[in-house]
């Protein structure tokens, strides 16, 4: 057989695993950057060219909503009845309104709702389209406007501003009207005001946030609506009191500063939008990037702001950095793949070389080990054969030990036997006797009296006799339904006469339910004898002599019958030999040390066992375990 190579050690290979698992991520990583580095580039450049085309048509609808009714005014001026209002003094200026104010309102009404009125030199409002109205603008006083200092000094104004008298927003375009008989010396102004609902309106339907912006950073038209009168950037409460005093009627400024760069959106910047400033109940709630982009609107100072959410962009962003790093996953696993293909080859190829080698030394071994295979199979079969021989020696020897501590037993209660058995036999034969007188006189029912008698004596002695006849018989062991407390009253019946010899109390605790065990009859007997024997030797020296027995249902389902005894009991020591053979308490001569050992094992041979301990009371306590008959045991058998 070759050499194998030499294996790399495991503390080699895992720091090149270590920095191979860190190259990869590394790899993913930088793979990731750059997909969504590019991605959010090419998605920041699509949105600004959308966000400017937006801008382009808003800046279309704004500029032609707000300035269509920038030529209004130039009408006005020419208006003979405007003019001659105009020219007159103060005091006749109250005949020559009324003229002037229905022209006024005809135009008004042909052009469909701007406000149009006319100033004189000091401000005052001498005419008005809305005069028929409960709160209209005549006399009011705008010289504090924005659009007035201009337009008194010749020059066409317009501005965005919120009026005092009906407190609405509106873009007012002034034009000064001259005198051409006066050297076209500026006798008054003439205002429009044009609405911005509907530029309103369009703007709260945009999906995106939007705004108008004036020269002074004031938010005029913002989408949403919470954003009007924002300021793009901090000012002081000193210029934010001026603005609103002249331009916006007193109404409060700069409660908001979105902090915007508002040069910065020329081209597109990033913003990020604080959730106070746009409510938000979407599942990304809170503040949010946008991108910013700005443009002014021609003919204003204004500047439109649009705002593109930047989600879309970064999630698209996101996907793609996903993309690109599950393909490089790919990749990085196919390419694996085919190395691990190649290597599986290689491997295969020398696996198969190394298999036909080892087949072969296999063979060898097999050849080789198959003659020493036989002889041990040929040893083994002889050892199992003595083993057998052997148990079926010991099996022999210890049924040749039980039939012998029988025949101990009943040596031993011979006397007690020949007792018993003498005095029905004394009775026997008197009676017998006087039953042959009696049927010589003819006393036919005496003689028959007597023989009865005869007849009970003789059941008695048989009685006696049949316990020991079975007790004696030497029969192997069959297991059957055995009722404990009889096989208990037949070994206590064999020491009757011991019992009573030695003034043994005998306590029977049975209770009335019925035990019912399931083993062999005999062996059961003969191992109650055994320890009803060593019982009464152990209180042979006592002053109370007490034997009891009990019965119970143990945890594991057997029975477990309780033989205990008021002798003096078993010390520590010999509790650990008890159950070894020729182990004995008794003096020399009196046993050999086997009854515990054998009854042990007759009850392990049937499913039960014994176990030995000190009682309650004082004494030793065996407790006989017997498996307990069911119906199942008969079917088993």
């Amino acid at each position: 057989m070759t050499d194998s190579p030499p294996s790399i050690p495991v503390s080699l290979q895992r720091p090149h695993r270590a920095l191979g698992v860190a190259a990869m991520l590394v790899l993913f990583l930088l793979t990731a950057l750059l997909a969504y580095q590019t991605s959010e580039r090419q998605g920041f450049r699509q949105m600004r060219d959308e966000a400017s085309h937006q801008l382009d048509v808003l800046a279309a609808a704004i500029d032609s909503e707000v300035t269509r009714h920038a030529s209004i005014p130039s009408a006005v001026e020419l208006n003979p009845e405007v003019l001659a209002l105009l020219r007159a003094p103060e005091e006749k200026q109250d005949v020559l309104q009324p003229a002037a104010n229905r022209f006024l309102q005809k135009l008004n009404d042909h052009l469909g709702g701007p406000a149009i009125f006319v100033l004189d030199t000091r401000g005052r409002v001498v005419a008005s389209s809305d005069w028929i109205f409960s709160r209209n603008m005549l006399d009011a006083d705008l010289s504090y406007m924005p659009f007035f200092k201009g337009a008194v000094a010749g020059m066409p104004e317009r501005h965005y501003a919120v009026d005092n008298v009906r407190n609405e927003v509106g873009y007012y375009f002034a034009l000064p009207i001259r005198d051409e008989l006066n050297d076209w010396k500026v006798i008054g102004i003439a205002v429009v005001k044009s609405g911005l609902r509907e530029l309103e309106r369009r703007w709260l339907a945009q999906e995106a946030p939007a705004l108008i912006v004036d020269n002074n950073g004031i938010v005029l038209l913002a989408s949403p609506p919470e954003w009007r009168y924002a300021t793009i950037q901090p000012k002081s409460p000193e210029v934010l009191a001026k603005v609103s005093r002249e331009q916006f009627a007193g109404q409060a400024l700069g409660t908001t500063s979105l902090d915007i760069a508002i040069d910065a959106a020329q081209e597109g910047t990033v913003v990020r939008l604080s959730k106070h400033l746009k409510p938000d109940s979407g599942p990304l709630q809170g503040a949010r990037s946008y991108l910013a982009l700005s443009r002014h609107l021609p003919g204003t100072a204004w500047r439109i702001v649009v705002f593109s959410d930047l989600r879309p962009v970064m999630i698209q962003a996101s996907t793609h950095a996903a993309l690109a790093t599950a393909a490089s996953g790919c990749l990085l696993l196919w390419l694996l793949y085919l190395n691990q293909r190649r290597r599986l080859q290689r491997g295969r190829e020398e696996a198969q070389a190394m298999l036909e080698q080892a087949n072969q030394e296999l063979e060898r071994n097999v050849e080789a080990r198959t003659a020493d295979l036989s002889d041990a199979v040929t040893r083994l079969q002889r050892e199992v054969a003595e083993r057998q021989r052997a148990e079926q020696t010991l099996r022999a020897a210890q049924d040749e030990l039980v039939q012998a501590g029988k025949l101990a037993v009943l040596g031993q209660m011979a006397t007690g036997i020949t007792h018993e058995l003498s005095q029905p036999l004394g009775a026997i034969r008197t009676l017998s006797a006087n039953a042959v007188e009696f049927m010589h006189r003819g006393d036919m029912a005496t003689a028959e009296k007597n023989l009865g008698i005869v007849g009970q004596l003789t059941e008695q002695m048989g009685g006696i006799i049949t316990p020991l006849k079975t007790f004696a018989r030497k029969s192997p062991a069959v297991p059957a339904a055995v009722d404990v407390r009889q096989a208990v009253d037949s070994a206590l019946f064999l020491f009757e006469q011991r019992l009573r010899k030695q003034n043994v109390a005998v306590d029977r605790q049975f209770g009335p339910d019925s035990w019912i065990a399931w083993c062999d009859q005999n062996r059961l007997q003969q191992v109650l004898v055994n320890l009803i024997g060593n019982a009464i030797d152990a209180m042979a020296d006592e002053p109370e002599r007490r034997l009891s027995f009990s019965v119970e249902r143990a945890s594991s389902g057997q029975l477990a019958l309780a033989v205990s005894d008021s002798g003096s009991g078993f010390t520590e020591a010999a509790l650990e030999h008890l159950f070894e053979p020729f182990f004995t308490t008794k003096q020399p001569g009196e046993g050999l040390g086997l009854g515990l050992a054998i009854s042990r094992d007759i009850l392990r041979d049937f499913g039960g066992d014994l176990m030995a301990g000190p009682a309650p009371g004082g004494g030793a306590r065996f407790v006989v375990l017997l498996p307990a008959f069911s119906g199942d045991s008969v079917a088993e058998e």
